[in-house]
């Protein structure tokens, strides 16, 4: 079709007509939010590189979530910063740990509320690192039990969705068999399957205080350059017993959320971390971008891409945006 038989232009003259031939909607249906438990009450410190989000003491974390689910956001996804730090990282699955508190509560105020808890060790060892630590090695399979112990955890609590995003190799196995073998066998795993060694998870490491203490993560992360390893990682964890399996970043990796979706048939969620969140905040403060449209072009590039759920910092003000188209 050439033009002048076929004009392009024709069918995007009004916003009727744009609405009856768009390819992608996004819903609040789409969206996860990323939160920040923290002990104490009355607690809301602010995140600086985060515009808008804060570590929630137990009581504003109810709140805060509440507000989300009364916009339409179907779940979230908790982070815990604990009281102590310790090589084993005993606080990410000890029975009253902070992730596990918050759980129960959400659970127990707002029952409908999917609550997905990410299961990780970095935010609870005095290392920072993702696994148990020998010399400057993270042991894999010595980790493989913490995480299964955190993950089992936080099922007891009440979590509806369990999401290991360590990277550690073999780990979705290891929680599927703790979890069946204490009848959990109906909580599903959220499987940060390709998660990449990415420079844009500082703001988050600032706010969940998981920064590693020596080197960094490339030995369990993936490297920013590979394609098909993906396509690899993520077939390991579907064997293994991933219900969704997920991408991380989203942005820099869209060609990875659009390839995998291709190959592969499990639900797929895509995580727009907080150096993509900080950086829209950043230039829309300066004055150089409209946030509202460049966080929904955002959104909307990475459902386009094949996303079916995406983890979003921007979940509630794009609830609201929805909202009132």
């Amino acid at each position: 079709m050439l033009f002048p038989e076929y004009r392009p232009r024709r069918l995007r003259q009004n916003e009727a007509f744009r609405r009856m031939i768009r390819e992608t909607t996004l819903s609040v249906d789409d969206l996860i939010l990323p939160l920040f438990a923290i002990g104490g009450k009355g607690v809301k410190n602010p995140i600086e590189s985060m515009t808008g989000h804060y570590q929630l003491s137990i009581d504003n974390l109810v709140k805060t979530a509440g507000e989300a689910f009364n916009l339409g956001i179907p779940a979230v996804m908790l982070f815990g910063i604990p009281d102590k730090k310790d090589p084993l990282a005993t606080s990410a699955y000890a029975k009253n740990g902070i992730v596990q508190k918050a759980t129960t509560a959400l659970k127990k105020k707002i029952p409908d509320l999917v609550v997905i808890t990410d299961v990780c060790l970095c935010q609870y060892t005095n290392h920072g690192h993702c696994g148990i630590v020998e010399g400057q090695i993270i042991n894999n399979d010595a980790t493989l039990d913490l995480l299964a112990r955190t993950a089992l955890s936080h099922a007891k609590a009440g979590a509806d969705m369990v999401a290991p995003s360590d990277m550690m190799d073999g780990r979705v196995a290891e929680i599927r068999n703790i979890l069946d073998e204490n009848d959990f066998s109906n909580v599903p795993i959220m499987s940060y399957a390709a998660k990449y060694c990415s420079a844009y998870y500082g703001p988050f490491r600032h706010a969940a205080d998981s920064a590693p203490k020596f080197g960094d993560r490339r030995t369990y992360q993936m490297d920013p350059a590979n394609s098909l390893e993906a396509i690899r990682e993520v077939t390991m964890d579907i064997e293994e017993g991933a219900d969704i399996i997920m991408v991380k970043p989203a942005l820099p990796y869209l060609d990875i959320i659009c390839r995998i979706r291709e190959e592969i048939d499990l639900p797929l969620a895509a995580y727009n971390v907080s150096g993509e969140y900080a950086m829209v905040k950043a230039a829309e403060k300066m004055g150089w971008i409209d946030g509202k449209k460049v966080m929904m072009e955002t959104l909307t590039s990475i459902k386009r891409a094949g996303a079916g759920m995406i983890l979003t910092y921007f979940a509630v003000d794009a609830a609201k945006e929805l909202s009132s188209r």
